[in-house]
């Protein structure tokens, strides 16, 4: 079913260890065992969410998924969540065959810690110079995540990342691809390309085995690209990581809890890395309201610009087959 496209993502089959270089890229709230799993077993790699879950929480969704899938599968650490090294240790002692470093840049003994348990390590690269620094400290596989990406991203556009880092860094390691991804067509094109493989978030928040709220699906059927909007930092002296999201009363209310948290920091009545943790926490409450609540009003609807082609909820293996099989249709077009 697959011939023209065995030798174009033969790499990142092989890397992965799958049939389809397919992640779903980890979403907290969303990304647990149940959907990992199913991911997983569907052919594609299943990505379980870090964010900031307490250790036994982390723990049990690991063993979760180990009993529900003999596939390969993926933990996301947050660098920079309050219980991050906790979890950085529980994941090597558990030994999960791949782990993922985002949300900031990890330090070389962190990858190399990863390492020597045994884990393949992919690093998310924003900008050229991230990849490079990432490629030193001895990552094994870079995901290049564009800002067309959905929650936490970088400031570059995924289109300008191929040019800067793709065709660059290809030839020395895999290279998966994320950020505003939502056909397989563009899949397609994006492994002729060099990319080992791609990553959604967005388009597998809407299948079936997603267990979200339905009105959470519904925004997401509802929305436009343009609707998902990038956060902007306030003022330097509280940097904070774009979130992209749906714009609601939510993001206003993250604009107010900037500007409260600029006045203290002026007033020395915090210190920044207080205050960037109270960022996060912001983030991952409004996310819960909105993912496992449905409160879209004031909820975090973190969504890719992707949102505005994915308007159907399928199950995943469908997901994955219409992917395979537009892929498949369009390398077999421009073969012609």
């Amino acid at each position: 079913m697959t011939s023209k496209l065995d030798k174009l993502w033969q790499r990142g089959r092989e890397f992965l260890g799958v049939k389809y270089p397919i992640l779903c890229g980890a979403m907290t709230w969303v990304s647990e065992s149940n959907l990992v799993a199913t991911v997983s077993n569907a052919g594609a790699f299943g990505v379980l969410a870090g964010g900031n879950t307490p250790p036994e929480d982390l723990s049990r969704e690991i063993d979760l998924t180990f009993q529900k899938t003999q596939k390969p599968f993926a933990v996301n650490l947050i660098t920079i969540a309050p219980n991050y090294l906790v979890q950085l240790d529980l994941v090597c002692r558990k030994k999960v065959p791949f782990i993922i470093f985002a949300g900031s840049i990890p330090r070389k003994e962190e990858i190399q810690t990863a390492r020597a348990s045994g884990a393949k390590v992919l690093c998310f690269a924003s900008t050229d110079s991230i990849a490079e620094r990432m490629i030193k400290y001895g990552a094994d596989a870079l995901i290049l995540e564009g800002s067309e990406a959905g929650g936490h991203i970088g400031p570059v556009s995924l289109i300008v990342l191929l040019q800067e880092v793709l065709f660059k860094f290809s030839r020395h390691l895999p290279i998966f691809t994320a950020g505003g991804i939502a056909t397989g067509k563009m899949m397609a094109h994006l492994l002729l390309m060099g990319a080992a493989g791609i990553q959604m978030g967005t388009r597998f928040v809407m299948s079936h085995e997603a267990q979200t709220h339905p009105a959470f699906k519904e925004a997401f059927q509802r929305a436009k690209a343009r609707d998902a909007e990038s956060t902007p930092q306030f003022h330097s002296s509280l940097p904070v990581v774009s979130v992209r999201a749906l714009r609601n009363e939510g993001t206003k209310k993250f604009g107010e809890l900037q500007l409260e948290l600029v006045k203290k920091l002026e007033a020395k009545q915090i210190s920044q890395r207080d205050a960037q943790y109270e960022v996060e926490k912001f983030w991952v409450s409004a996310l819960r309201r909105a993912v496992r609540d449905g409160d879209i009003k004031y909820g975090s609807l973190m969504a890719g610009q992707s949102v505005g082609l994915v308007n159907e909820i399928k199950s995943v293996k469908e997901i994955i087959n219409e992917f395979i099989t537009e892929a498949e249709a369009e390398v077999a077009r421009l073969s012609r």
